[in-house]
């Protein structure tokens, strides 16, 4: 189990060397994620995917809800006004049609719509990405969350944690 952290780091020499001290302890650079305003130069530095930028999963999750439910009302449909395909319709027709729909709902949320959105997890930091700060985004494990932010405190005090998102999708 992880715990995504986040740090504002005050330029691309301080995340070079956050980066340093976090491979020395055995953080694999796979587990870091540096973002910043638009046109900054991260030189070496793990980029955030596009994933972590944009609010995909949130979309297909929203778009698997609706296109699941909007699926089985279709199905409903078709089974209490059979006469509209003009076929007899069997009651398996309302879960084909939940199945269809949320796996259409998932793919148009979150592909279409949930990749040209910007992730809602990261809104509060934009002002500080805008001033030139760059945005650290962490996953580590949760017996390693408190070692890994006194390395960076200890380290790096003009760093400032912005604490730990609670939940983590299981993919980062």
């Amino acid at each position: 189990m992880n715990r995504r952290l986040y740090f504002i780091l005050p330029d691309v020499p301080t995340s070079r060397k956050v980066e340093a001290d976090l491979l020395l302890a055995r953080i694999e650079e796979r587990r870091m994620a540096f973002l910043g305003k638009r046109g900054v130069d991260l030189q070496d530095l793990p980029e955030a995917t596009s994933t972590q930028k944009s609010d995909l999963m949130h979309g297909a999750f929203i778009g698997l809800f609706a296109g699941g439910v909007t699926g089985a009302a279709a199905g409903l449909c078709l089974y209490l006004y059979p006469q509209i395909i003009g076929l007899d319709v069997k009651q398996i027709v309302i879960l084909a049609g939940a199945v269809v729909g949320a796996f259409l709902g998932a793919w148009i949320g979150g592909l279409l719509i949930g990749s040209s959105t910007p992730n809602i997890h990261l809104a509060e930091y934009q002002e500080s990405m805008k001033d030139g700060h760059i945005l650290l985004i962490l996953d580590v494990p949760v017996n390693r969350v408190d070692e890994v932010r006194d390395i960076i405190k200890a380290h790096h005090p003009e760093a400032e944690d912005h604490g730990i998102e609670p939940t983590m999708p299981a993919f980062p």
